[in-house]
């Protein structure tokens, strides 16, 4: 990705932040950490090997849980240099094209994962609502396109912001609040007007998380009230179960996003730069490393291909 060169580029560069307090303690902070990467790279290959190599899994569900499982593993990519930088090797300074490259994958990723939550929770609405006609709505065909849709969607809206962040100035030595770039926290470190980026980044924001959650909340209305007409009790409580995997997914995606939203807008200045930082953390590191535990311990066909590949000789 060509980041446009600033007419200062050369002379400015970032500090990536470790943790406050916790500087001299690589060693120690890195445990946790790469702990994280490995749980989150090995978790999300398994669940795509066993649905590519799986005829039966096939089916709308499974196809956009492997789309969520590249997102996440995009994801931990798209943080994993830096990361690994600062609580392995103790480097935090970064150049500027580094830095903007980053940010553009990172939320790039990030906006591709909420957008994958969203055709998963229109495929539950479709399953539920319209058995008969789930399979006719949601082809092979159908799904491909959803799933270039929300690449192209999330890649061209997040290019500009990188592109605009090139031609703004900054001082010679700029310290993150992160250990990895994020637009919000680059941005007001700029020395030169941000009013552009900043009306930029809100709209990109609103029109994809905003609009995305409040679809993914429409599509739940919509299954409520579907289930909630269902006389049957049993027939209820099956047509729930095949949502919690997802509503857990979504509870682990947007609550670390809205919190550091809120604090970001009323809270920051009241609260330790650690809490705000854990955040962070927790809404693009635990994710990756927790949807493939939550699908596997709530999805009965891939918890029983893990232990088939675990115990082969058991089952």
């Amino acid at each position: 990705m060509a980041i446009p060169s600033n007419n200062n580029g050369s002379s400015f560069f970032f500090i990536l932040m470790d943790l406050p307090g916790l500087e001299a303690a690589h060693c120690w902070t890195a445990i946790p950490v790469c702990s994280i990467y490995v749980l989150s790279v090995l978790g999300n290959i398994t669940i795509m090997y066993i649905i590519k190599s799986v005829p039966s899994l096939h089916t709308p569900m499974y196809l956009f849980l492997s789309m969520l499982s590249m997102a996440d593993l995009g994801l931990s990519a798209s943080t994993l240099p830096s990361m690994a930088a600062v609580f392995l090797l103790g480097q935090r300074k970064v150049g500027a094209a580094t830095c903007f490259t980053q940010l553009f994958f990172i939320h790039t990723f990030s906006v591709i994962e909420s957008a994958v939550l969203l055709a998963m929770a229109f495929d539950r609405c479709v399953a539920i609502r319209e058995p008969l006609r789930y399979a006719t709505i949601l082809t092979s065909k159908r799904i491909g396109a959803i799933g270039l849709a929300i690449m192209t969607r999330s890649a061209a809206l997040h290019l500009p912001l990188a592109v605009l962040l090139g031609r703004l100035q900054f001082q010679p030595v700029n310290a993150l609040s992160h250990s990895y770039c994020v637009h919000p926290d680059v941005l007001r470190l700029a020395s030169s007007s941000t009013l552009v980026n900043s009306g930029f980044g809100l709209f990109v924001m609103l029109f994809t998380l905003g609009t995305d959650a409040i679809l993914i909340l429409l599509s739940y209305v919509l299954i409520l009230k579907t289930v909630l007409s269902i006389a049957s009790n049993a027939e209820r409580l099956k047509a729930f179960n095949t949502c919690t995997s997802h509503v857990c997914a979504v509870l682990l995606f947007y609550t670390p996003l809205v919190s550091l939203s809120m604090i970001h807008r009323f809270g920051k200045k009241k609260l330790p730069a650690l809490v705000y930082m854990l955040l962070s953390y927790l809404h693009f590191l635990i994710p990756p490393m927790l949807n493939p535990i939550v699908y596997s311990v709530k999805t009965k066909e891939i918890q029983v291909r893990i232990l088939k590949m675990l115990h082969p000789k058991m089952l």
